[in-house]
């Protein structure tokens, strides 16, 4: 199989905000790390993909088939999960587990017992005591015992303390290591994808800017620190911002010669500092008084 998911032209309008021709493509392997700010569609996109949110045009297929036309074949091969559980808060996860095993052929009681012990969670208690880290790990330990190809996870580790991010992060590496399985999470924590990430797909106000490698994307753009502040080099920057001793900013990798002619060496930026002022390039703050 060579691709997982498969979104094509994807388009759907609210009064307020529009998914404009979403298209991308997950394949087996990957850990697809969907950024973009919030509000920009990546909830949206993912609720696409599962039908939860009917889309008005495009196509849709995972593995290899039409997601609409195969829907309840292809949910038996995917692992999906919002960013809160927030159903049936009083029973444990043990009952949980009792309710949702009879929605999928291949559940594995077995092994889900088992991810349990694996990710210290304590089938015996309510859902409503589990912390957030806890809720990401039981919606993984659902996923694995119904042997999901593809997860689908959406702010898996926001709220999360950096143990528990870590330690999540880790299992998600696990899960594609033999190559056969997939992970498509959004996130607009960067650091997240600098550790685990093979791939990014960015949404900006509900367009797809860039879709492939995170190597690719990282290699494209350099982030520069003049702490003389070169007036001449202001139209240089995709974006930039002054402080009392420096102008900092990000430069296309390709423009690295013209600030090297003014002795400035520009270093690799990390993924915050390309999403922080791709934003800001897209969006310039007006100035105002305070």
């Amino acid at each position: 199989m060579n691709t997982i998911l498969k979104l094509e032209g994807v388009r759907k309008t609210y009064p307020s905000f529009q998914l404009k021709d979403v298209s991308f493509e997950v394949k087996p392997g990957q850990i697809m790390g969907f950024i973009g700010r919030n509000g920009a569609g990546k909830t949206t996109t993912l609720k696409c993909i599962m039908n939860l949110v009917h889309y008005e045009s495009g196509s849709i297929s995972a593995f290899e088939t039409d997601m609409t036309e195969n829907e309840l074949e292809n949910k038996q091969r995917i692992g999906f999960a919002l960013s809160e559980l927030n159903y049936y808060p009083n029973k444990t996860i043990r009952q949980l587990m009792s309710v949702t095993k009879r929605f999928y052929k291949k559940f594995d009681e077995h092994k889900f017992e088992e991810a349990c012990r694996l990710f210290n969670l304590n089938i015996d208690k309510k859902l409503e005591e589990l912390s957030s880290g806890m809720k990401v790990k039981y919606s993984v330990a659902i996923a694995l015992s119904h042997h999901a190809e593809l997860l689908i996870l959406d702010e898996p580790t926001s709220g999360l303390d950096p143990v528990s991010r870590d330690e999540i992060l880790d299992i998600f590496r696990q899960i594609v290591k033999k190559e056969d399985r997939a992970i498509l999470f959004s996130t607009h924590i960067t650091s997240d994808l600098d550790k685990c990430a093979s791939d990014i797909t960015y949404i900006h106000d509900g367009e797809i800017i860039y879709s492939g490698t995170k190597s690719d994307f990282v290699a494209s753009y350099l982030y520069v620190k003049d702490k003389e502040k070169h007036q001449n080099l202001l139209n240089e920057y995709i974006a930039y911002k002054e402080y009392d001793d420096r102008i900092e900013g990000l430069i296309r990798a390709e423009n690295k010669d013209r600030f090297l002619q003014n002795g400035i060496e520009p270093i690799e930026p990390d993924l915050e500092q390309i999403m922080v002022n791709i934003e800001r390039s897209k969006s310039p703050n007006e100035s105002f008084d305070l």
